[in-house]
């Protein structure tokens, strides 16, 4: 099992590899590896769930208003009651807030009806529709004007920094290898005979005998170098905006509008890390790389966010994120399996592949299988058990049985988000550790709060990188933790 980030790739043809270590690639990974396989899991970036996967509203998903019958619906009900489980035994920071779709107007009163139906059509049957006295007796700070809305009990929020990151490291510790800072430029190969496909990647040539697409963004050019053109991703921009943790205690479920053909459109929703988001936009762009937040798109959610929950702009604004989708031509996943070339496109996965990732894994497993590959037996992977990093469990600073056994878990260095010396310290020397101070912060919200790392960012940076001077310890404050993606100190960045 390796981790690596530069030097030239193994003399060796895997007997797997993955393309893009996001929350999808890592949960194929980490399914593929309980077979005794040789796999390789490749990532253009310096860390894993660095693309879409860092960068998205981590909600878990009931997959109540997936289009019944498509292969989502399957596998978001699937893998909802999958990751539900993996959560709970791996430390993977859940709240079941449930969700709310408000209508503001008769149109959308008259659609609620219609929704109830399709989610009963996809095996759901937890929703009920309330008048507006319950609904704001749910939500006493929502707009005034709504009518009534759909109550969705079972919707969640989840970390999904916290998600990647387990599946990674499961894979890796049952002998998986990850090649960060490795981008594939091309594959040529025989695929129709025995010959292994060859990646050409910045480091060099890796070999394997199955090549697996989950790029993303880029799925669909993958796709193209193998010879498929059957779909295109256009890549959806979501900007979102975070607010002050102390905005926390307005907000109590999942708010969401009645859904449009461009998504789940603008919903308010607490994060797993104490504070509150609002958006996303979805804009539909042809850049791939275009993850800046534009005052247009602020704008458009500050109206948005007036009318939902006009108190929640008086709080104040901790940081904006952007991140793309994979959006394609169909409503759909584009999940193919090419026998005879000996690959699998995993393409079109949008906004809910957090919530169908480890179904996803399994059905490409089911996939392999089908074409052919004797994977063996299946054996049980190392229990893994991550760090946590929500508000709903006891974070290392609130135990005091573990700061008296280890003083570093009481040393406090991020006073914002209340992150100890200790927690870095095990980040920093986990199975997949960081390489950039945006990689701890996804690990242990170190510079993610109010200050964006104003006061502590010297300080973490010298624990990053030892060879630099310490510090000083920085001075108390307080503030709110950052939501999922959430890129730089800067107001408008890109991640």
């Amino acid at each position: 099992m390796t981790v690596t980030t530069s030097g030239t790739l193994p003399d060796e043809v895997y007997d797997v590899a993955v393309i893009g270590a996001g929350v999808v690639g890592t949960a194929i990974a980490r399914e593929l590896s309980r077979y005794r396989l040789r796999i390789a899991l490749v990532e253009a970036s310096d860390d894993v769930g660095d693309g879409t996967s860092k960068a998205n509203t981590a909600i878990l998903h009931t997959g109540f208003d997936a289009v019944p019958g498509s292969l989502e619906s399957r596998l978001v009900r699937e893998g909802q009651r999958r990751l539900a489980v993996y959560a709970s035994r791996a430390g993977i920071p859940v709240e079941p807030v449930g969700a709310l779709l408000v209508a503001w107007d008769r149109e959308q009163l008259a659609a609620l009806p219609g929704l109830v139906e399709k989610a009963e059509r996809n095996e759901y049957r937890e929703t009920r529709i309330i008048g507006a006295d319950e609904l704001y007796a749910h939500e006493p700070h929502l707009g005034p004007g709504a009518l009534g809305a759909l109550e969705v009990p079972g919707e969640s929020i989840i970390c999904p920094w916290t998600t990647t990151l387990a599946y990674a490291t499961q894979a890796v510790r049952a002998g998986a290898d990850l090649h960060l800072n490795c981008r594939v430029e091309n594959v040529t190969g025989a695929p129709g005979g025995a010959s292994p496909h060859e990646l050409a990647t910045g480091r060099g040539v890796l070999r394997t005998r199955t090549l697996i697409n989950a790029a993303g963004l880029y799925a669909d050019e993958i796709d193209r170098l193998l010879g498929h053109t059957d779909f295109t991703v256009t890549p959806r921009r979501g900007q979102l905006m975070v607010f002050d943790k102390f905005a926390r205690e307005l907000v109590r479920h999942i708010l969401l509008p009645v859904p449009t053909a461009l998504g789940k459109g603008v919903l308010v929703a607490p994060t797993v890390y104490g504070n509150v988001m609002l958006g996303p936009t979805a804009e539909d762009l042809a850049d791939k790389t275009a993850t800046g937040s534009t005052a247009e798109g602020l704008d458009f959610l500050r109206e948005k966010g007036g009318r939902i929950m006009p108190e929640l702009l008086d709080e104040e604004v901790t940081a904006v994120y952007a991140g793309l989708r994979a959006a394609t031509e169909d409503d759909d996943y584009r999940i193919r399996a090419h026998p005879g070339q000996r690959y699998i496109t995993v393409g079109g996965i949008r906004s809910t592949g957090l919530t169908a990732s480890m179904a996803i894994a399994a059905h490409v497993v089911e996939l392999l299988a089908d074409s052919g590959r004797d994977l063996g037996a299946a054996r049980e992977l190392e229990p893994v058990r991550m760090p946590n990093i929500g508000e709903s469990s006891p974070r290392p600073y609130q135990r005091a049985e573990l700061i008296a056994a280890d003083p570093e878990y009481g040393r406090i260095v991020c006073h914002c988000e209340r992150v100890s010396r200790g927690e870095i310290r095990d980040a920093l020397a986990s199975t997949v550790p960081p390489r950039s101070p945006e990689g701890l912060r996804r690990r242990t919200r170190a510079r993610g709060g109010r200050c964006q790392g104003f006061y502590c960012g010297a300080a973490v940076r010298a624990l990053l990188t030892p060879e630099t001077p310490e510090a000083p310890e920085t001075p108390e404050g307080r503030g709110a933790p950052s939501a999922p993606g959430q890129p730089s100190p800067r107001p408008e960045v890109a991640p």
